[in-house]
């Protein structure tokens, strides 16, 4: 066993944790033959780093008034949830309009925002038509799998 920790590279460790930075991901796992190498960070809303490649003029609106308290959004029916861990981004691009705010109506297959994985930009469809109760990220937020994102009703 202390031969396997011996051929763990540290250069490829300072590479995976520098792919953590660079991407806002929380974690990372590599594996090649036998060696299986899984980096982790925890964020804080404090520290959590925004991606400086893609960076929004003026911060869209957050929530509507009546948005329910992150805690209980996880519970609510309408939750839209994270399908990956990544940085969500409620524009297309730098500068552009929001895909959607709160109060809009969308229609099922609507992208309502886009999560970045391992810079692939994934859109985030509606699962079904509503209306847009709140938006529970911020532009450049890091989300977790199974995160709330958006609240339909």
């Amino acid at each position: 066993m202390s031969d396997k920790k011996q051929t763990i590279d540290p250069a490829l460790v300072r590479e995976l944790a520098q792919i953590l930075d660079d991407t806002g991901l929380s974690e990372i796992e590599v594996e090649h033959g036998e060696l299986r190498l899984r980096i982790a960070r925890t964020l804080t809303a404090a520290a959590a780093p925004a991606a400086t490649h893609y960076v929004q003029a003026a911060p869209a609106p957050v929530a509507a008034a009546s948005a329910p308290a992150p805690a209980d959004a996880a519970a609510h029916p309408g939750a839209v949830p994270s399908p990956m861990v990544g940085t969500a981004y409620l524009s297309p691009e730098p500068g552009a309009p929001a895909f959607i705010k709160a109060g809009d109506t969308v229609a099922a297959g609507q992208t309502m925002l886009v999560v970045e994985a391992m810079k692939t930009f994934n859109p985030i469809p509606a699962p079904r038509a509503g209306k847009v109760v709140a938006i529970l990220v911020t532009d450049a937020q890091p989300v977790e799998y199974g995160e709330p994102l958006v609240i339909l009703e």
